[in-house]
């Protein structure tokens, strides 16, 4: 059975494999046999076991964590843990943030809450467009860790180099580009990522945590679900997890393996998001806003020359099929998302259209 499917540009939740979802599909009322779907099994049954151990183990190979890492699927999306990284990892009640967009901008709102929050770089001067020069930054001997938002989903930029922590752990909220390309995981003390953006559907969070950094020793108010020591200690399944999206994410963890990995994703990336920027410094009525040394591969805001010919062209996507190319409300413009799922043929489909409509206008 054929299904008419749009060429889905959200920011997430977003686009997911077809081939994973006609997986999906065709297991959703008898899973191998169980007789039920996923969606109704009990977390503690030895089948729905199987499912969370293939899913960890089949994205240490894609990632290639070490095993001093631990994994957790947390439920919540990302700006939980923007309250639980400080609760969970400030020692010294100190920490080091950079600020290159909204939503690195939130989790220093939040993270002021739990201790004190140093902001060593900031790109909000030229509204986001770049990644600050972080080869020298400030950081206190006592900081307990330096943040990063590594993609900014609603500003478009992206870390080319990671910045230098002089020491002090790294922790990245990689949300909007999780998966995207090869990633080097001792890099980090701690990787994070709502899953609505390139793995699966909203509501859980990956976490990639070095095991030493994960405390006991915390505030006896702080809620008990937000301890990692909690999740780690009970494999991610203090209370029922969120089943469904650990076995969606499961199901893209192998699909990404059976096409080569990330090094074969990071590939087809590039060639999509080069064939929308290509365009965009070619037109004349449209241009990107980023800074190109800093553009992401996954999320793409382009304007013209005024919201209210931002509003026409979303309006004619919209109605030709192309879903959700309506800029952040905070922003404005317009956005294409093209995550890991988005086919090369949507972004060409989308610039034919663009260009069209371009070549047109006021005829």
């Amino acid at each position: 059975m054929k299904y008419d499917r749009v060429y889905n540009f959200s920011a997430g939740p977003a686009m997911m494999p077809e081939p994973v979802l006609e997986e999906i599909r065709d297991e959703m009322l008898n899973y191998r046999g169980s007789g039920m779907s996923v969606m109704e099994m009990s977390h503690r049954s030895a089948v729905f076991q199987q499912i969370v151990d293939e899913a960890e183990a089949d994205l240490r190979e894609l990632m290639n964590i070490p095993d001093n890492y631990e994994v957790l699927f947390i439920q919540g999306g990302a700006t939980l843990q923007f309250a639980a990284i400080p609760w969970n990892l400030m020692k010294n009640g100190k920490a080091v943030y950079i600020e290159t967009g909204a939503w690195s901008k939130k989790a220093i709102q939040e993270a002021k809450k739990y201790g004190e929050v140093i902001v060593a770089a900031s790109s909000a001067d030229k509204n986001y467009s770049y990644i600050p020069d972080c080869s020298d930054l400030d950081i206190p001997e006592d900081a307990d860790y330096v943040y990063i938002c590594e993609n900014e989903t609603i500003h478009g930029v992206t870390w080319q180099t990671l910045p230098n922590t002089k020491g002090h752990i790294l922790v990245s909220d990689q949300s909007s580009m999780f998966l995207s390309q090869p990633c080097n995981v001792s890099d980090y003390g701690m990787i994070y990522a709502g899953v609505q953006k390139n793995v699966g559907p909203a509501g859980m969070v990956v976490a990639i945590i070095r095991k030493d950094l994960i405390r006991e020793d915390l505030d006896p108010k702080m809620p008990i679900y937000m301890r990692y020591d909690i999740q780690r200690d009970n494999g991610s399944m203090y209370n029922t997890p969120n089943c469904w999206a650990i076995y969606c994410c499961g199901k893209v963890f192998k699909y990404l393996k059976s096409i080569g990995g990330l090094e074969a994703m990071h590939k087809i990336n590039v060639e999509k998001a080069k064939v929308i920027y290509d365009f965009l410094d070619s037109s004349e009525m449209f241009k990107g806003t980023v800074e190109p040394e800093f553009r992401s591969l996954m999320n793409i805001p382009f304007v013209t020359e005024s919201a209210e010919l931002d509003a026409e062209v979303v309006k004619a996507t919209k109605a030709a099929g192309y879903d959700n190319l309506k800029g952040h409300k905070s922003v404005g413009g317009l956005r294409a998302s093209v995550y890991n799922a988005m086919p090369k043929e949507g972004a060409e489909a989308l610039v034919g259209f663009l260009k069209e409509f371009e070549a047109n206008y006021g005829k």
